[in-house]
């Protein structure tokens, strides 16, 4: 069923908190005078409180559309430049958006409560019609506070326990599970899982069937999380590579991860795929044109973006319910790994 709209907040509703007429709280919230400088401040806090914002669609057209859809990061802006993830997954959104005239509003924020505030203004102002939510957290507020705002969203990554709100998703486990029974055929018996954060459902998941694989396999495993950023894969790497029985092979949880380790690796004199074995996830160019290319999880992360906008655009004109399922990753092998010599008696 879907969700009910929240309404906006109106001067009307500001009037009636504050005990004035709607005059004086046009007044306060214009700037203009005719308000005393208590009444101002006092008006301007109950606006704050309740989340009032102007609507500039609705001066224009009230019923009018944005014509445009919104897509919050909480990530650093040097994490995002170096991620393909997010350029291919553009890419996706606005080729879907490009063929309706539809805009993409972008916006970074530092965390996930500002990321909330920008909900909040986007929708008070009528600045989007809808958003793409990424990064799903365990007991993640966004969820609630869209739905309480009423603002149309499809979430990234899944599925939801509770169908609060649609979701886009596919399997993440079992990929992680082929890759390690991969890693296990070819004789590795330590590996390691250099994760991204660790609070993200697609992360916990991913970790989750990477404790199981190693478990039910007999092998030794490790994971270290990191926040994504090149330097914290680099920092991984070298803690893995550096302990007295360092892994002979590395799963990483990204394409930057995973080319970054790779250079950590060699810099460290250890030689890919003969010393370390390294797998990456998602496969873009540079997985490709690196030396070894690597052995990585395959996905089209284009066909994602574009999966997840049509998804949108039918939770806007209040359409088709529900989750989409997509096509899980697949393991590509390449030069990167290879099997493990065994260890000669001295």
């Amino acid at each position: 069923m879907a969700q009910q709209r929240a309404a906006r907040v109106t001067i009307r509703d500001i009037a009636e908190r504050a005990g004035v007429s709607k005059g004086a709280v046009s007044y306060a919230l214009n700037g203009r005078p005719g308000v005393s400088t208590d009444t101002r401040d006092r008006i301007l806090a109950i606006a704050d409180e309740l989340g009032w914002y102007p609507n500039r669609a609705a001066r224009a057209l009230s019923a009018a559309r944005a014509d445009a859809c919104g897509l919050v990061l909480a990530r650093p802006a040097r994490t995002l430049a170096f991620e393909p993830f997010f350029m291919e997954f553009i890419a996706g959104v606005e080729s879907e958006l490009a063929a309706r005239s539809i805009a993409l509003t972008i916006q970074l924020v530092r965390n996930v409560r500002d990321e909330i505030a920008v909900y909040r203004r986007w929708w008070g102002e009528h600045r989007v019609d809808g958003v793409l939510m990424v990064d799903l957290r365990v007991e993640d507020p966004r969820v609630d506070e869209l739905v309480q705002l009423g603002l149309p969203a499809v979430v990234i990554g899944g599925p939801l326990e509770s169908a609060v709100l649609p979701s886009i998703w596919h399997d993440e486990a079992s990929v992680v599970t082929e890759a390690v029974q991969y890693l296990a055929a070819l004789g590795h018996t330590r590996v390691a899982h250099v994760s991204g954060v660790a609070d993200f459902v697609h992360t916990m998941q991913r970790t989750d069937a990477f404790h199981k694989a190693v478990r039910d396999l007999g092998l030794e495993g490790e994971v270290l999380e990191t926040d994504y950023s090149a330097e914290g894969g680099a920092r991984a790497t070298r803690r893995l590579l550096s302990s007295p029985t360092p892994p002979s092979a590395i799963l990483f949880d990204s394409d930057l991860l995973a080319v970054t380790g790779l250079g950590v690796v060699q810099r460290m004199g250890f030689s890919v795929p003969d010393d370390v074995s390294i797998v990456g996830w998602d496969d873009s160019l540079i997985s490709q044109v690196v030396h070894p290319p690597l052995t990585a999880i395959t996905r089209d992360i284009t066909a994602y973006g574009i999966a997840a906008t049509r998804r949108l655009l039918a939770a806007i004109d209040g359409e088709a319910e529900g989750d989409v399922e997509t096509v899980r990753g697949e393991l590509t092998t390449r030069g990167s790994t290879a099997r493990r010599a065994p260890v000669s008696s001295r």
